[in-house]
């Protein structure tokens, strides 16, 4: 159980400091991480990460994809796993 906390917590991680470095690379007028990649890097259970790197950087929160696609992402991932937890 604490390897799946562990690579829970390591997939959210990566999917904040992507939004981090994304928001930085945004201000510095740089290179940018693709929208389809940040929404890929979400959807395996790394939507917590996505959802609070948005609101602490302030970063794709007024884009629709990201506004309601990473909180109804967190939904069904938190719906997923109460549907595993039942299951085992």
């Amino acid at each position: 159980m604490a390897y799946l906390f562990a690579a829970l917590a390591a997939v959210n991680l990566v999917s904040f400091i992507a939004f981090g470095m994304d928001k930085r690379r945004a201000v510095k007028d740089r290179w940018r991480i693709p929208e389809k990649t940040l929404l890929l890097l979400c959807a395996p259970f790394g939507a917590l990460g996505g959802l609070i790197g948005m609101h602490v950087f302030h970063h794709k929160t007024r884009k629709i994809r990201f506004f309601l696609g990473v909180p109804l992402m967190l939904i069904a991932q938190i719906g997923l796993a109460v549907l595993i937890a039942r299951l085992i």
